[in-house]
């Protein structure tokens, strides 16, 4: 390894969130950054972490099959409710999309409560307003959201046939990816309990 390619390593050791080419070369100086990254890869394939990158940001991880040795406590999900995975699922494949544009996608309006949730989960970001009357908001995913499903961009979203081929989606998942995917406007009315996203102690 040569001395480049440490400082890129030191770098990204000492820096508490994934860095881009550009952030990586300010602090590390003239350098090939992207052959530095390549060989940090390489050299840390197979080891107990690894370097990984996700939504062109580096950073490293600890290596997917030893992530059991670090947990301390048994950790217990906490689910979206239909409404939250409904129009997560709008977002990432529709993005950016305004709160009437999901709404006509579900064929049901939203409660402010829904986006919060995945706001504060952050995976979901405002993107501006859209230039139309109203200037309403618009909504995209975050880099979190990439890094937690593990995806480099959105451009690796699986689809449909991809999740059930794997086994991930239970039959409310399913309708709403379905939804996500087909982008179909609906006018049927759903009950406002549809629409309840609190993640109480009997979504977890």
């Amino acid at each position: 390894m040569d001395d480049f390619a440490r400082k890129v390593e030191a770098v990204l050791f000492a820096s508490d969130e994934p860095l881009n080419a550009e952030q990586i070369a300010d602090h590390a100086g003239e350098g090939d950054v992207k052959a530095a990254l390549a060989s940090l890869a390489a050299h840390y394939e197979g080891r107990g972490i690894a370097l990984v990158e996700r939504g062109k940001r580096w950073h490293f991880q600890t290596a997917g099959d030893l992530a059991h040795l670090l947990r301390r406590t048994r950790e217990e999900p906490r689910k979206l409710s239909r409404a939250g995975t409904e129009c997560l699922a709008i977002i990432a494949y529709h993005e950016p999309v305004t709160r009437a544009e999901i709404e006509a996608i579900r064929g049901v309006q939203i409660s402010k409560g829904t986006l919060d949730v995945l706001m504060e989960a952050g995976w979901v970001r405002t993107a501006g307003r859209r230039e139309v009357p109203g200037r309403p908001l618009q909504y995209a995913t975050t880099r979190d959201f990439l890094t937690h499903f593990g995806l480099e961009s959105r451009r690796d979203l699986p689809g449909l046939e991809d999740l059930k081929a794997a086994g991930l989606l239970d039959p409310l998942d399913e309708e709403a990816l379905e939804l996500a995917l087909s982008a179909k406007d609906g006018d049927d009315e759903d009950d406002d309990d549809e629409d309840e996203v609190a993640l109480d102690d009997e979504d977890v």
